[in-house]
């Protein structure tokens, strides 16, 4: 069960860690990744201790952007070169 559940935007970006993070009761952060968030992980984790935090967010937000794999060929005109 996890320590408590906090929003994402509840959370501080840390640019040396490269993660989101959460003041944990032990005195150090919860932390979670970009990463993380874009393969669905919802546990920010505390690495001093044995508590983690259910993140909240909408995992839209993170997915990784396919849409120019799902792009459909141009109509092609023939070009003439002289």
């Amino acid at each position: 069960m996890s320590y408590d559940d906090v929003e994402i935007e509840d959370m501080q970006w840390n640019e040396e860690l490269q993660a989101y993070t959460y003041p944990c009761p032990c005195g150090d952060l919860f932390q979670i990744t970009k990463e993380e968030l874009k393969l669905g992980e919802e546990i920010a984790r505390c690495p001093s201790c044995s508590l983690y935090i259910t993140v909240i967010y909408n995992a839209e937000d993170f997915a990784e952007n396919n849409s120019k794999n799902n792009l459909q060929p141009q109509n092609r005109q023939p070009v003439t070169v002289a």
